[in-house]
């Protein structure tokens, strides 16, 4: 048993919280307590009521989310949003929202560990926003080829669009939408973009300015950071953990 506070303190130092802004409602940190005390810990790509009612059912009394429960405006508590709310107090759950602080960091980062899972080590901060970068470049050895079929063993569906160079000296990486990513490819002097989704008209773009675009899941490369953030602290309260899967597709 851990106190929650103690938890959410490593967690808030860890991730450099207080330096994110983040985007408007995305509230990082502890969004919802529990009666104080820690026995297990949960690992979740998003906050909702199936991830919660797993958690819950696993035992779990702090679960760690990369997508918090707050992104729009002040909302009634009721259907889905008060069975989220209830699901979690009749549980004594509690949770703890990293966004923006987990795609960014140089260890425990979606991004930073997207490039390592290649076999390619993060050398310079990529995609800054509000004084922050979230993402990260690598350089890289690896063929284009190569490249895609790694990518295809780690990630069960991979959108290869190829028309960059057939020999990328350096890949960058971000991880969930990389919509905001792709304009800031040609000023990094980067051709070679891995993340999660992009809208339909970077194809285009792909096309005209010679990029090579790999897709690989919104959801799929955002299970690194929470996983790895959720090991570290379960290792220094010693306490158990588990990853709570919801099987998002997209």
């Amino acid at each position: 048993m851990a106190a929650l506070t103690q938890l959410v303190a490593h967690c808030d130092q860890r991730t450099r919280r207080a330096a994110f802004k983040d985007a408007p409602g995305a509230c990082n940190g502890l969004q919802f307590a529990n009666d104080g005390r820690v026995t297990k810990i949960g690992a979740a790509v998003d906050a909702g009521l199936v991830p919660f009612e797993k958690a819950v059912a696993a035992g779990v009394d702090l679960l760690l989310v990369h997508h918090g429960m707050f992104w729009d405006a002040t909302r009634p508590l009721t259907g889905p949003a008060y069975e989220r709310v209830a699901t979690l107090v009749r549980g004594n759950c509690a949770l703890y929202s990293s966004h923006l602080p987990l795609d960014a960091h140089p260890e425990l980062g979606n991004n930073a560990l997207l490039a390592r899972q290649l076999g390619l080590a993060p050398t310079r901060p990529f995609l800054e926003r509000d004084g922050e970068a979230i993402g990260w470049i690598a350089r890289s050895r690896l063929k284009r080829a190569a490249l895609r079929v790694k990518l295809e063993q780690l990630y069960p569906r991979v959108i290869a669009i190829e028309y960059g160079g057939g020999s990328p000296g350096a890949v960058a990486f971000c991880s969930g939408a990389g919509n905001s990513a792709v304009p800031e490819l040609a000023r990094a002097g980067v051709d070679t973009l891995v993340t999660g989704e992009l809208r339909e008209e970077w194809f285009n773009v792909a096309q005209e300015q010679r990029l090579n675009l790999y897709l690989c899941g919104h959801y799929a490369t955002e299970v690194h950071g929470v996983k790895a953030l959720a090991a570290e602290l379960a290792k220094k309260f010693r306490l158990p953990w588990e990853f709570i899967a919801t099987d998002n597709p997209l």
